[in-house]
């Protein structure tokens, strides 16, 4: 009886256990290859002229701080431009931007997303006058050598490039674990991918392009929110691949309580269920087509947020333990296993350091907010659910 249990449950096994060891297959990786770095200390073959685009919906709270840190980049002042896409800030904030060497583009949507800011802003643009074009958060602070590291990779042939983001603030636990989600997808979806030869993942921000591949990628979107997924594929599908650069790093605000978490991933998971029914045709046909990396983003967009996966792990050995059922326990136990050792070698040890015995309480707390995630999917899926910005930050070191 055990058994034939065990049988009607087989499809949901399968696709939890490509869950884990895609995601496992992606950590080793991600420890023994390496990123598209170039040293810092290789001259430029050229200097090319960038525009820093930063969509920004009411980010009144950190826009200045914002700008303040990007115009002390250590690149040739005159070749780099920060436009803000000001949607919706006060007439306060607008005036104090225009003090600053700077561009800005006001927009006004019945709804607002960032990806009809940055379409309007590359129809703004002067054509012909930008090398490389740059999506930068509202809160976003880029390293000084940010810019530097990017124009070493377009010397290298590369016309797609996503640098490494992490946190710029680690001061609540909640931020220490998404902190440790970033760098987790950092090193599954950018470094373990690069590592096995297919293309990094883009994630929304600290992501360079040529300008006419992203103008045509981002042509073709249809979601509302988490653009980052259908612009990576459409770009995959035209051909291009997609770098990643490790140590061109850009801070982030992240997020600080539990509501704005459960809020933030309501929008993510809305996104990707998305593109998972968008692209289920020609992720699939890219296999046959010979374009793995089109369809290898599509398996991608197939694997569960791995808290939930976490979750559903968890309730299966719980399952197991109470109608003592042997192979769910074994089952479900060494895939929870497995997935704990995967998530263990992905997370850098200046992370583990902020973690403290109570801190792990707030698991749970994160893993039933990410559940409850599940029903306001449907309105996440039609309006755009900015995240907050603005609280107090402390500085990752």
């Amino acid at each position: 009886m055990q058994f034939f249990g065990y049988f009607l449950l087989m499809p949901i096994v399968i696709y939890l256990a490509f869950n884990v060891l895609y995601l496992l297959l992606s950590a080793v990786a991600g420890r023994l290859g390496k990123a598209d770095d170039v040293p810092i200390s290789t001259k430029p073959t050229q200097i090319r002229r960038i525009a820093v685009l930063i969509p920004a919906y009411k980010e009144d709270k950190v826009i200045i701080d914002s700008v303040e840190a990007n115009l002390l980049l250590d690149y040739p002042k005159s070749y780099f431009d920060l436009f803000v896409i000001a949607d919706s800030f006060l007439p306060e904030t607008l005036q104090k931007l225009a003090t600053y060497p700077i561009k800005v583009i006001t927009v006004e949507f019945e709804q607002s997303t960032v990806q009809k800011s940055i379409a309007y802003a590359l129809h703004q643009l002067p054509r012909n006058t930008y090398d490389i074009v740059m999506v930068s958060d509202a809160d976003n602070h880029m390293r000084p050598d940010f810019l530097q590291r990017i124009n070493l990779a377009f010397d290298q042939g590369w016309k797609v490039v996503q640098g490494h983001r992490v946190a710029k603030n680690t001061n609540t636990g909640v931020a220490v674990f998404d902190a440790m989600n970033e760098e987790v997808n950092n090193h599954l979806f950018r470094g373990g991918q690069r590592a096995l030869g297919m293309s990094a993942s883009l994630i929304g921000s600290g992501m360079a392009f040529v300008p006419d591949a992203m103008m045509h990628g981002m042509s073709r979107l249809q979601t509302i929110g988490g653009y980052d997924k259908e612009l990576e594929m459409n770009l995959l599908l035209d051909g291009f691949h997609i770098a990643y650069l490790k140590d061109a790093y850009i801070y982030d605000e992240k997020v600080q309580n539990l509501a704005v978490f459960e809020r933030q991933r309501s929008r993510w998971i809305a996104a990707q269920i998305h593109f998972i029914k968008f692209y289920f045709t020609t992720g699939f046909a890219q296999l046959f087509k010979g374009n793995f990396h089109a369809f290898n983003a599509y398996l991608k967009g197939l694997i569960m947020p791995r808290t939930l996966l976490l979750a559903v792990l968890g309730l299966g050995v719980l399952i197991g333990l109470v109608f003592l059922n042997i192979p769910i326990l074994v089952t479900m136990g060494s895939l929870l296993g497995v997935l704990a050792f995967t998530l263990a070698i992905s997370i850098p040890g200046y992370l583990w350091k902020k973690i403290s015995a109570k801190d792990f309480l707030l698991l749970f707390q994160l893993i039933f907010r990410m559940v409850r995630s599940l029903l306001n999917i449907k309105a996440a899926s039609k309006s755009f659910l900015p995240t907050p910005h603005g609280e107090t930050e402390t500085k990752t070191p």
